[in-house]
C-alpha cells in the first residue's frame, strides 16, 4: 500500500494540467461503449475507486455521466459518493462495484443537490441503501430536481427509464463521520462554495479528500446565481486548504493534487475577479465584462461554454460589494 501512494504521489506531482488531456477531452464520445457510465471505474488509491465522467457537457452518448462517481471499499461495506445523474448510471455503478467485492454498499453520499449528483438515488433508495446530503442540498433537490429529471429524459430518451424523484433520507448541517472498515470517512459541509449544500468527503488516514464541486482543474468551473466568489474563496482558504490533503478527486476531471485544483479553482477564481474589479474601476459595463481576457484559461474544457456566463455573473456579483 505505502509503495503505491509513493507512486501516486509521484505521479501527481509531476503531472501538469495536460497530462491527462487524451482522456479528459470533450471529443471523446464515450470512453466504456460496454456500459453506460463514460469510463470503467479505476483504483486511486487502495480501496478508492473512481469512473471518471466527461469533462463535456452531458449528452446522449455519454448518458449524462459528466461528473466523477466514486466508491470506497472499506471492509466492512462500500460507500458511494454521489448517486449519479440517472437511475441507469447507479446500477451501472452497482454492477462496477459487484465485480470487485461481495461488501453490500451501505452509504451514498451526494456532494450537493444538481441533478447529476441526485437523480441516481431512485436506484440507490430501491436497494434499501442509506441517501445522506447537506439540508441545503436537500432543499435545493426538491426545489430544482423537477427541471433537473425534465432535462435528463429529454437528453436521456430512453435511457431515462426508472429514474424518479427520490429525496436523500438523512441529512446533515456541519459533519457526517463514519468509522467502517480500513477507514474513517468524514462528509463535511465547509461553507459556501460552488452551489447550495456542498460537501467534500475526508479520508484523514489516506490524506485524500472527494471534494465534489469544491474544486475543478481539467475542466472550467461553472459559475450558478447562487455561486458566491468571496465567499467560495474564504471556504478554501479556511476550510478546504487546512485539510492539507495529499490526492485529489475533484468533480469532474481526473485525481490530481492540491496545486492543480488551487491553480484551476482558486487562481481561476482570483484571476477573473481581478479582471472585472479592473473592468468596474474604469466604468465598464456588463455588456462588455462579458469579453474580458480569460485567455490563460482557454485550454480548459468547456471554456466556451462558460467563459463568458461566469464573467457576467462575476460582474453581476461584485457590482454589489
Amino acid at each position: 500500500m505505502k509503495t503505491a501512494l509513493i507512486a501516486l504521489t509521484a505521479l501527481m506531482t509531476a503531472s501538469c494540467t495536460h497530462a491527462f488531456t487524451a482522456f479528459a477531452s470533450e471529443d471523446i464520445a464515450d470512453q466504456y461503449p460496454a456500459s453506460p457510465l463514460y469510463s470503467k471505474p479505476y483504483e486511486v488509491i487502495p480501496g478508492v475507486f473512481s469512473a471518471i465522467g466527461a469533462t463535456a457537457p452531458p449528452t446522449y452518448e455519454n448518458s449524462g455521466h459528466n461528473n466523477n462517481l466514486s466508491f470506497i471499499i472499506t471492509g466492512e461495506g462500500v460507500v458511494v459518493i454521489n448517486s449519479g445523474g440517472a437511475y441507469v448510471l447507479a446500477k451501472a455503478l452497482h454492477q462496477e462495484i459487484k465485480a470487485l467485492t461481495d461488501q453490500e454498499v451501505k452509504l451514498v453520499f451526494c456532494e450537493n443537490g444538481q441533478g447529476h449528483a441526485m437523480l441516481g438515488n431512485s436506484y440507490w433508495a430501491e436497494q434499501g441503501v442509506k441517501i445522506i446530503a447537506h439540508t441545503d442540498a436537500a432543499e435545493e433537490f426538491a426545489d430544482r430536481g423537477p427541471q433537473s429529471l425534465s432535462n435528463m429524459q429529454r437528453l436521456n430518451r430512453e435511457k431515462a427509464e426508472g429514474t424518479k424523484l427520490s429525496p436523500p433520507t438523512e441529512t446533515f448541517e456541519d459533519d457526517y463521520i463514519v468509522e467502517m472498515g480500513d477507514f474513517r470517512i468524514e462528509a463535511r459541509h465547509l461553507g459556501p462554495a460552488h452551489s447550495a449544500g456542498d460537501i467534500v468527503v475526508w479520508l484523514p488516514k489516506q490524506g485524500l479528500v472527494i471534494s465534489g464541486d469544491m474544486a475543478f482543474h481539467e475542466r472550467m468551473l461553472p459559475l450558478f446565481e447562487d455561486s458566491m466568489t468571496a465567499e467560495w474563496l474564504e471556504t478554501w482558504d479556511t476550510k478546504f486548504e487546512a485539510l492539507e490533503a495529499t490526492y485529489v478527486i475533484p468533480g469532474h476531471g481526473h485525481p490530481t493534487n492540491m496545486d492543480q485544483v488551487r491553480r484551476y479553482t482558486k487562481g481561476y477564481l482570483e484571476y477573473l475577479r481581478g479582471k472585472i474589479g479592473e473592468h468596474l474601476e474604469n466604468g465598464g459595463t456588463l455588456q462588455d465584462a462579458y469579453y474580458v481576457d480569460q485567455s490563460p484559461y482557454k485550454h480548459l474544457d468547456t471554456f466556451e461554454q462558460l467563459a463568458t456566463k461566469n464573467a457576467g455573473r462575476v460582474f453581476e456579483q461584485m457590482e454589489f460589494e
